[in-house]
């Protein structure tokens, strides 16, 4: 499937896209239950947008006591993220069927690499960088790490933005630094930039935000580090949704979209999948444009394939990578 690359725009049409702008929260929250509305399909339906959930997963280890060892196992589960038996009685192939990418730390990047390479897997690499979480780092060192991480191996970045640019209405210095990352990550490297929503403070600042890191170059934007104390959530992602379907609308440029933090079961990510098509149509539900970073909704979606498909789930029968 062709995607027109992201090339950014310039700050000073940027701004105009979201100077006044002005979002109704109580509307947005009164909206969303209307919008996702009852799924109502039937169980063999539901495995398959499951299925294909499965495929848009970065499986993503980000623990401090993570492991060449760790790593393994999660590049293993990755490349077979559903029990190859039950991927074959659905009438799909296991030898093509795998997650998105793994994304771990920049000091696991090679040994992810290095597993992949012996499994000769297709699953790409991504790395998070540019002082992630907190992003409270120099910008030297943040390019820094960036261009360590592209030189290890990594084919998708995750970076993070400094929140008080948002906070401070910097919204020239936030596009220059972001520019400057992309740069860092060079043309063949997907970057997706964490905006930390929920350190922004508003709906109004999520969405200049997400205009001003797309006009940056961003490929993907995504909602969360994981580690905030408000993460991924509908009225977010809905957000930041609009802010991708307005820089398109603009531009022509498609935008990806990753949420991220908190999304640990089949049914959060069905919710997910149908937020998205609503709001940018069922191109936008494929890999190269909507991920969800997650750690355990894996094992939370093979089970219930399983139970879908078979009508139970064997009571000692260990899934996904935890």
């Amino acid at each position: 499937m062709s995607i027109r690359r992201n090339l950014g725009i310039d700050f000073d049409v940027c701004r105009l896209m979201f100077e006044g702008v002005a979002i109704n929260l109580p509307a947005m929250k009164n909206i969303i239950p209307n919008q996702l509305g009852r799924r109502g399909k039937n169980n063999l339906a539901q495995i398959d947008l499951l299925l294909r959930v499965v495929t848009c997963i970065d499986l993503t280890s980000l623990c401090g006591d993570d492991s060449e060892c760790n790593v393994q196992r999660l590049c293993h589960k990755a490349e077979n993220p559903i029990e190859p038996y039950l991927l074959k009685q659905l009438g799909v192939n296991p030898e093509k069927f795998h997650v998105g990418a793994v994304c771990v730390y920049p000091a696991r990047v090679k040994d992810c690499v290095k597993t992949l390479k012996g499994l000769k897997s297709f699953v790409p690499v991504a790395s998070v960088a540019a002082g992630f979480p907190s992003a409270q780092s120099h910008l030297d060192t943040k390019l820094y790490e960036i261009k360590c991480c592209v030189k290890d191996g990594a084919k998708e970045i995750d970076i993070v933005i400094s929140r008080n640019l948002v906070l401070d209405g910097e919204w020239e210095e936030l596009y220059n630094e972001v520019k400057a990352m992309k740069e860092a990550c060079g043309s063949e490297i997907s970057m997706k930039t964490i905006i930390a929503a929920g350190e922004l403070g508003s709906l109004e600042n999520i969405y200049k935000a997400s205009i001003v890191c797309m006009a940056a170059g961003s490929d993907f934007i995504k909602t969360s580090t994981g580690k905030e104390s408000v993460n991924a959530t509908l009225v977010i992602g809905r957000t930041m949704a609009r802010a991708i379907k307005a820089y398109y609308d603009k531009t022509g440029f498609e935008v990806g979209f990753k949420p991220a933090g908190g999304i640990r079961t089949a049914k959060e990510a069905l919710l997910w999948q149908t937020m998205i098509r609503k709001e940018l149509g069922c191109r936008w539900f494929y890999p190269h444009l909507f991920r969800i970073g997650a750690s355990g909704l894996l094992s939370d979606i093979e089970q219930n394939i399983f139970l879908k498909f078979y009508g139970y789930v064997p009571p000692k029968c260990i899934f996904a990578y935890q």
